[in-house]
């Protein structure tokens, strides 16, 4: 048996940056519930489903291992950048 990373807001984001090109990547949390906010262009054309499944497979087994409750936003640059313009 293996010891396993903390869980932790940058051990989150430590894996999905490994598996996943982001232009932003921001995940907050408190060690059981966590939050990410989450651009790349690999979400382009896809559902948000689609989206999210891109997320778990970076996560891999941590996600049934280790992190319990994620919330995700995901955009793509194009979707983020608009959302920025209307700040």
């Amino acid at each position: 048996m293996h010891a396993s990373p903390a869980v932790n807001p940058e051990s989150i984001r430590d894996s999905i940056a490994a598996s996943l090109a982001c232009d932003v990547l921001d995940v907050r949390g408190d060690g059981h519930h966590f939050e990410a906010l989450i651009v790349s262009r690999a979400f382009e054309g896809k559902s948000r489903v689609a989206r999210h499944q891109l997320v778990y497979a970076a996560l891999g087994d941590r996600m049934r291992e280790e992190i319990h409750a994620l919330s995700m936003t995901t955009h793509t640059p194009v979707e983020w950048a608009a959302r920025q313009a209307l700040r």
